[in-house]
């Protein structure tokens, strides 16, 4: 007897009892179901059937509490097969269940097989378990899915302030950039602007409208002034009368604008109009005082300019320093530092790339500027006051009352070649620009002239330098300006300007220094300006050689300090003067 498939209501109570818990069946299969005993199918009525249920339940168990759940075991379908979804061929080959097969062969036919609800309810139990490991790693991969979205969505967010920190940082060196390039190209336009001549107006007054050599020639007899109003007219008027040409006779009359009494330029880099603005400043004492360097102890230091750089002495050594581009200021460490005297270096001259130094100890010596090497040798039995170079030959002045003559040929170096009494201590030398004499300045003690030229080739008297010096009127510095003209000055407070052209015997100008001080040395610019420096409180004066009252007189010293100027030089722009403990400048193009 077939018994018939089992309904929804049998099915429910074998999930039922499955869930519950089935109780162990008796050792014989009587009641196993509708159907006779005997029919059950193998191992039924018997214990092992049972065990085997029981274990199968306890695995079951085992993975739904460590939650893993089987690819296969999990594609079998929704339990009862109600959703009608097919199921993988893998999972049906693992488990040899179906969602399809579930109420058909779940309890077995009742009539063939005994036991074929226990049968049924394991299907069913091994469907559950399929449905459950099929929900759990859905979830699985449902969480790690969004895990996963997280770790992305977390990433793309902590990106994002980088990123867009990126972009804006792009974006703001866009804009650095295009500001740049737009500065850039506005300086360039400018600056082609400028090269390119501006067109001559096409209207205007018929002065305008002459060829430029006639207003060359026309503007060239008006002053600094009218040149200056002119040039606010129009642009091409600004441009034409910036010239060299028009201010070039301007820059002549001028104070310190570079150019020399022969008419020689300089400064041939700087524009002439330039330079006639920086010497109103001089005319007019307009100017910026400062220190370049400071020393612990007194000093006589002495100082000589080349380029861009300063060559100072002090103590017994020569140091060399860089200006900066201001030309107000130095780079505080030197670019060479020169030693090889025991004693102070009392002066030094630069010539031929070489420092040809005079020292207190009698020595002279003599260092090349761009190395190491560095010769000495003894020339005078006392300290050696004064000392020059040109054309290869070297004279110096001591205070052992001597003046002799050195050849600077490397093989020749220490070989007297003459030697002159003097009859007094020389403080001052200097080499004619022609190489045919020098003039020694001296004490003014055993001799009534303190001025007197010598043959340079034979060492003998020339001649002499007036004749109604006081005693004791030394000179302590003198140079020549020309092969004709030279300068002088010192003890006497007089600052002379010999023409030997003229007279041998008087000065054709003088310049006494209002305070009666000494004067211990002097520059000029080859043409109008004068520059001395006193002994008292550090005066520099600056003085035109046009007139005889002092122009400007800057002290650079207090009372507690006052200290004589041993050394001064100057350029266009710059007055350097060397003290007791300071070396200070004077900024005239930038007062």
């Amino acid at each position: 007897m077939v018994s018939p498939p089992p309904g929804a209501a049998a099915v429910a109570a074998a999930r039922a009892c499955v869930r519950v818990g089935l109780a162990p069946r008796p050792l014989m299969g009587s009641q196993g179901g509708v159907g006779p005993p005997g029919n059950g199918g193998p191992g039924e009525g018997e214990s092992g059937e049972t065990r085997k249920l029981q274990e199968e339940e306890r695995a079951a168990r085992g993975k739904r509490r460590k939650g893993k759940g089987k690819a296969g075991a999990g594609q079998g379908g929704k339990g009862s097969g109600a959703e009608g979804k097919p199921e993988p061929p893998q999972a049906k080959e693992e488990t040899g269940l179906g969602a399809e097969a579930g109420p058909s062969a779940g309890l077995g036919k009742a009539g063939e097989r005994g036991g074929s609800v226990e049968e049924g309810a394991r299907r069913l139990v091994r469907g559950d378990e399929g449905s459950a490991g099929t929900r759990k790693e859905a979830k699985g991969r449902d969480e790690g899915k969004k895990e996963e979205w997280r770790v992305r969505t977390g990433r793309r967010e902590d990106a994002r302030p980088a990123r867009a920190q990126g972009r804006g940082g792009q974006a703001w060196g866009r804009l650095a950039g295009t500001r740049a390039a737009m500065a850039t190209a506005a300086e360039e336009k400018a600056a082609a602007a400028a090269r390119e001549p501006a067109c001559r107006p096409a209207a205007g007054p018929a002065l305008l409208r002459l060829p430029e050599e006639l207003l060359l020639l026309i503007f060239s007899y008006l002053d600094m002034q009218a040149l200056g109003r002119l040039a606010q007219v129009c642009r091409w008027l600004r441009r034409f009368t910036s010239c060299d040409l028009l201010w070039r006779r301007i820059a002549r009359a001028s104070l310190n604008s570079g150019f020399t009494r022969l008419g020689t330029d300089l400064m041939a880099s700087v524009a002439v109009k330039e330079r006639v603005k920086i010497s109103q400043n001089w005319r007019l004492g307009r100017c910026r005082e400062g220190i370049l360097l400071k020393w612990r102890c007194s000093q006589m230091p002495w100082m000589q300019l080349e380029g861009d750089s300063l060559y100072i002495s002090q103590a017994n050594f020569i140091l060399a320093y860089q200006f900066r581009p201001d030309g107000a200021s130095l780079n505080r460490r030197p670019l060479g530092v020169f030693a090889g005297h025991d004693e102070d270096v009392c002066h030094f001259v630069l010539a031929n790339s070489h420092i040809i130094s005079a020292g207190g100890d009698g020595k002279i010596g003599i260092h090349k500027i761009h190395s190491t090497f560095t010769v000495k040798y003894s020339a005078h039995e006392q300290e050696v006051n004064c000392v020059d170079c040109k054309g290869g030959i070297i004279v110096s002045g001591s205070r052992d009352r001597t003046a002799k003559v050195w050849p600077l040929a490397s093989g020749r170096l220490g070989q007297c070649l003459h030697t002159i009494q003097t009859e007094d201590r020389v403080w001052s030398i200097a080499i004619s620009p022609l190489l045919s004499s020098f003039v020694t300045g001296t004490a003014c003690c055993g001799h009534f002239s303190p001025l007197r030229i010598w043959d340079l080739n034979s060492g003998q008297l020339m001649t002499h330098l007036g004749s109604d010096f006081p005693p004791g009127a030394g000179v302590l510095d003198v140079m020549y300006e020309s092969p004709s003209t030279l300068l002088s000055c010192g003890y006497d407070t007089y600052v002379r300007y010999w023409d030997l052209r003229a007279s041998t015997r008087k000065c054709v100008m003088e310049w006494e220094e209002p305070h009666d001080s000494t004067l211990y040395c002097l520059q000029t610019d080859g043409n109008h300006l004068l520059a001395t420096g006193s002994s008292y409180y550090g005066v520099v004066r600056l003085w035109d050689r046009r007139q005889r009252a002092c122009l400007h007189a800057f002290p650079l010293t207090s009372t507690p300090l006052s200290s004589p100027v041993y050394c001064l030089r100057f350029t266009t722009r710059h007055l350097y003067a060397a003290l007791s403990y300071n070396l200070h400048v004077l900024d005239f193009q930038n007062p």
